[in-house]
């Protein structure tokens, strides 16, 4: 197994702990350990690609498994926000059927020996997500006036949204041949 996908798998172990943190408590010391997991999730969001790149350990696996390992981050973070009331379900909603959708595709593709790595706008989507998630968080901090704090993350959630939607429509124009492919074998 290459490095790469080891930090895949390291980033996918972290989801459960940084969501205990981020449920188990609102105090300071594990809203923190919380933010701080979560951001070391995402920096290896980057490292692994970049290591995958660099040192030629690009696999199918990691192709694969490293938008899984996103997915799984982000997803667990909104959650939580929901559950919080700082997000609306229907942003929730439209994030995961995007993701679903792109789950699907890449899952036709895969039947038909080929694998989709993560677009350009797909990568500017999960940092965007990731952004909101992180200062969502930071916002949850008692320094913060609630009203204000719960505002401002309801805007960013909804520009991370928004990237979500344009990211989708375009994964899937840009693949919509997966689905006359398939077709076309019935």
């Amino acid at each position: 197994m290459t490095t790469a996908n080891k930090i895949t798998i390291l980033r996918m172990i972290l989801v459960p702990i940084f969501m205990a943190f981020l449920l188990v408590s609102e105090s300071v010391p594990c809203l923190t350990a919380a933010v701080v997991i979560f951001i070391i999730a995402s920096i290896s969001d980057a490292a692994d690609g970049y290591i995958a790149r660099h040192y030629n350990q690009i696999s199918t696996f990691g192709k694969f498994m490293d938008p899984l390992a996103d997915k799984m981050l982000t997803t667990s973070a909104f959650i939580v926000f929901v559950a919080c009331g700082r997000m609306s379900p229907w942003a929730l909603m439209i994030i995961l059927f995007r993701e679903f959708m792109v789950s699907g595709i890449r899952l036709l593709a895969v039947s038909g020996g080929k694998v989709i790595a993560a677009s350009m706008l797909g990568k500017i989507k999960t940092v965007s997500q990731m952004i909101a998630i992180i200062a969502g968080m930071i916002l949850m901090y008692p320094v913060f006036p609630a009203t204000a704090a719960g505002v401002v993350t309801h805007v960013l959630v909804w520009i991370c949204t928004i990237f979500t939607v344009v990211s989708g429509i375009d994964y899937l124009v840009k693949n919509i041949h997966i689905f006359k492919a398939k077709e076309e074998e019935q």
